[in-house]
């Protein structure tokens, strides 16, 4: 299977599902709204993606029960026009990726691109961004920002001693970071055969769903300071690579 060529001078937009509550990071908040280095979680992607002349609008999935986003929004005047909330997030992170990818669809062409990227991943750069666009302005599919495996990589056998089962080959695996960038009716298709098919449980990232289709999507390669934000350790890590 291949991907359609696009029609028309394809526009770029960022997806940012934030319906989520972070639990593993711990405190009283949904993670993306936690302080981190100054501002919140949340507000690095969204002035990231702002300011970049690349991206035309900025769609934010929130959950219908957030109590933050109102109060967090009359903070950040930088982001009058630019972004729009969208308040129909899902139980999953892919529930929230494919109720946003509906709610916009009268706004976007089935050619334009959509950049969809975590909250919790607050390191993403306005360097990044441009080489994410610039690899893939072109794609037949589509891409996303990875890193290359450097570590040695065991297999366990599983609980409770998870003794080693086997050293696994690193040479080809990449760990996936976001954005990860697709044609809107690529990605919307992609999405919704998936929960057709029962099969969503098997959707790890967005990348998973085009998988699912046949479809190999580009690798570019990204940046440790792009790691996502999980375990309340996190947070210290993440402060670091801000104030550099």
């Amino acid at each position: 299977m291949t991907a359609s060529a696009p029609s028309h001078q394809a526009r770029h937009f960022a997806l940012i599902p934030a319906a989520g509550i972070g639990a593993r990071v711990g405190g009283n908040i949904p993670k993306q709204y936690l302080p981190l280095a100054g501002k919140p979680m949340l507000q690095y992607a969204l002035d990231t993606f702002a300011v970049s002349a690349a991206i035309a609008h900025t769609f934010l999935v929130v959950s219908a029960e957030d109590g933050y986003i109102d109060d967090f929004l009359a903070t950040q005047p930088q982001l009058a026009g630019k972004l729009t909330v969208l308040r129909n997030g899902g139980a999953t992170r892919q529930d929230s990726v494919l109720n946003g990818l509906q709610a916009i669809k009268a706004q976007l062409g089935a050619d334009d691109w959509v950049l969809v990227h975590d909250a919790a991943r607050p390191g993403l750069t306005a360097e990044l961004l441009e080489r994410l666009i610039t690899a893939l302005h072109d794609d037949e599919v589509g891409g996303l920002l990875a890193l290359p495996v450097v570590d040695t990589l065991k297999r366990s056998g599983g609980a409770p001693e998870h003794r080693v089962q086997a050293t696994v080959a690193r040479a080809a695996l990449w760990a996936a970071q976001t954005p990860q960038m697709f044609r809107y009716g690529l990605l919307t298709r992609a999405l919704e055969q998936a929960h057709a098919q029962n099969r969503v449980g098997d959707i790890t990232d967005d990348a998973s769903a085009i998988e699912m289709l046949g479809l190999q999507p580009k690798l570019v390669e990204g940046s440790p300071r792009n790691f996502k934000v999980t375990l309340a350790h996190d947070v210290a890590l993440a402060e670091l690579f801000l104030k550099t």
